[in-house]
Order: C-alpha cells, then structure tokens, then sequence
C-alpha cells in the first residue's frame, strides 16, 4: 500500500495544498475508504504502560485528529491508540492560512496552525459516540485569548474524564505566543500542581484514575531538561510525551520553505527529538513512561525510539509521504526486527541505546 501511495495517491495529493489535503485524508477515513489493515496479534508487542493494555506500540500523535472525528477508523488502520486534539475550551480559528508547509526534499512539514479547533463540546460529543474499547487520548490546551491558561487544561481535564482513556498537557506547541513559558520550572510547577489535582478529584469521583503526560519540546537547554524531570518526578506525573516540533531548521535542503515560521516536524525532526528523549530518560529513571515522537518513518526508526528509551512511539508528519499504510508496515516491521534480535517481548530493548543517544549533539 505505501508503495502504491507514494507512486500515485501521493502525487494526486499533493495537487492541493496540505490543509486541503489533510481534509481529504479525513474525509477518506470518515467514508471507509482507506482499507482496514489486519495485523496478526504479536504478543511481544504488548504492554501495559501507565496502567493501560496497548496492543502495539506505534500511536496517532495529536494534530491530525484535532477535533476527534477519526479516532475509531485510526486504530482500524494498524494504530495501538491514537491522540486526538489538541483542543481548547472555546473554538479558535487559528492563525491565518497559508500555515502549512511541505519540505518535500526533506519529507519534513512546517506547520504555524495555532491550535485551530472546534473546541471542547464539539470533541466530547464525538467522543462520547465511541463505542470501541481502543485507547483514544485527549491532548488539551490553552485558548489563545485565555486569561488563565491553566485554568484552561483544568477545564480540558474536568470536560473529558468520562471519555479519555489518557491526558496530554500540551505546553509545548511554538505557535501559541507564551504557551512554551509554562515549562519554565515555576509555571510548570503551577501547572501539574492544578492539573493532577483536578484528575484526582475526578477520580475520587469516578473510581477511575486516567493518566496524565506531559509534552515537552525538543528546544530545551539541558537545564530546562533538569527542571522538567525534577517537576514531573516530584508531582508523581504519569508520563512524558518528547517531543513536540522543533523551531530549529538545522541540516535542511529546502532553504526556501525553511523560512516559514513555525514547528518543523517529520524526518528532519528524528536525531534531535531522540537525543531529547534519551537525555529525559537519563533524567527520569527506568519507571516513568515515555512516548516518543518525531520523526518515525519506519520499523527501524520507531524500534531507535523505543531502545533510545521510549515506551510507546507516536508519528504523524511522515504519513504525508509514507501514506495510510505506515502505521501497519511499521508494526509488521517490528515483529520481524524483535525475530532478528532474539527477545521475548519489545520492552526487552528499552534504553539499550539510551547512552549513545544522550551523548549526541544535535
């Protein structure tokens, strides 16, 4: 399929420029007409990460499921979960268009979207038609306007408790002006400090405790790294998401396209979201979860994640180019890596190369 994508579909594609074709890949997926993908269940590839069952590792991040209409058609494709949003309380345009750009020599993507959304009742009307068991995640985050920015992630976790298997925090997104102030040590403190209370006293309500990860950049100095990990242990967070996308445009063969604002993702993203990744988990130690996310365009580069020290591997960007059957291809690609290496299950080559990664420049 990704071979038939990448010679035909692709190029019908990328005919209409990335906003509109990302609503056609949407509506594609509304209407059944991107093919189920059937895996054989490999139970080297299950775990159980912040008290969640995952059949797979490889997830949907947040950004194209923004306003959850797709969730359920995602896990159909071959994803062990998806993330949808990120979503705010009150509907925002976001910032105006063009805000999308293809680097297509460096299969990269620049987007400057500013969490353009339909909001919290919209999604939650959505979600709550769900009616599947798969794991589904709600990435919240502040309005733009927003008077009080953590008050906005208390209501995102209040409005969503009955229907999100896992929260994100996003602090991390470069296109809301300010939000990326919050992984300051002070704000960040501020910020878990209202948002595990807020689950808490929803789980004292409901019975149920849903995790909360946090999402971080890949521009942090190795001091913010230091004060990011201190936080996140000494409030008990569930988990880390490393990372978002970077403002660096670093090694990149597009100089033109280079020059858009805005967060750069897909492959160019891969070594230095890694080596972010590593040096959290030399930071964290060996118990927090860790999604990793940037880059993954392969088995290859999803299982690097996964012994640079992640749990759980997310992507999105390298589907603009690998197409809809990646999240399947990569899966398959993992069972035949873990027949190569020789282990019982995928978690068996956690952090194997976490040492290499975190001593390397970016």
């Amino acid at each position: 399929m990704i071979d038939l994508f990448k010679h035909a579909a692709r190029k019908g594609l990328f005919l209409f420029d990335p906003e509109t074709a990302h609503g056609m890949s949407i509506a594609a997926l509304k209407a059944g007409a991107v093919p189920a993908c059937r895996i054989a269940p490999d139970p080297r590839l299950r775990q159980s990460v912040a008290g969640l069952d995952f059949v797979n590792p490889i997830g949907m991040a947040a950004g194209y499921d923004k306003n959850a209409e797709v969730p359920e058609a995602l896990l159909k494709i071959g994803f062990g979960f998806t993330e949808i949003g990120t979503v705010t309380p009150k509907p925002q345009s976001g910032n105006p268009r063009p805000r999308i750009f293809r680097l297509v020599e460096d299969e990269g993507v620049i987007n400057r979207l500013g969490f353009n959304n339909e909001g919290h009742d919209a999604a939650f009307a959505r979600l709550s038609a769900v009616r599947g068991n798969g794991i589904i995640g709600v990435n919240i985050g502040a309005n733009k306007d927003s008077e009080d920015r953590i008050g906005d992630y208390v209501l995102g976790i209040r409005r969503f408790y009955s229907v999100a298997r896992y929260f994100t925090a996003n602090i991390s997104s470069p296109n809301t002006p300010g939000l990326r102030d919050l992984q300051a040590r002070e704000s960040l403190a501020a910020l878990l400090s209202a948002v595990l209370s807020a689950r808490d006293n929803e789980a004292a309500k409901s019975g149920r405790k849903i995790p909360v990860f946090l999402k971080i950049a890949p521009d942090l100095t190795d001091e913010g790294l230091d004060d990011i990990a201190a936080e996140a242990l000494s409030h008990a967070l569930d988990g880390l998401i490393v990372s978002n996308t970077t403002l660096s445009r670093n090694g990149l063969r597009d100089q033109r396209q280079a020059k858009e604002a805005g967060g750069l993702s897909g492959k160019p993203l891969f070594d230095r979201s890694t080596v972010v990744l590593a040096k959290v988990r030399r930071r964290v130690g060996g118990a927090m979860p860790i999604i990793g996310v940037g880059g993954v365009s392969s088995a290859e580069t999803a299982l690097e994640k996964i012994k640079a020290g992640a749990d759980l591997v997310q992507l999105y960007s390298c589907m603009v180019y690998e197409g809809p059957g990646l999240p399947g291809t990569i899966v398959r690609g993992l069972s035949k890596l873990l027949d190569r290496e020789q282990v019982k299950s995928i978690r068996d080559l956690r952090d194997s190369r976490t040492d290499y990664w975190a001593t390397r420049n970016v």
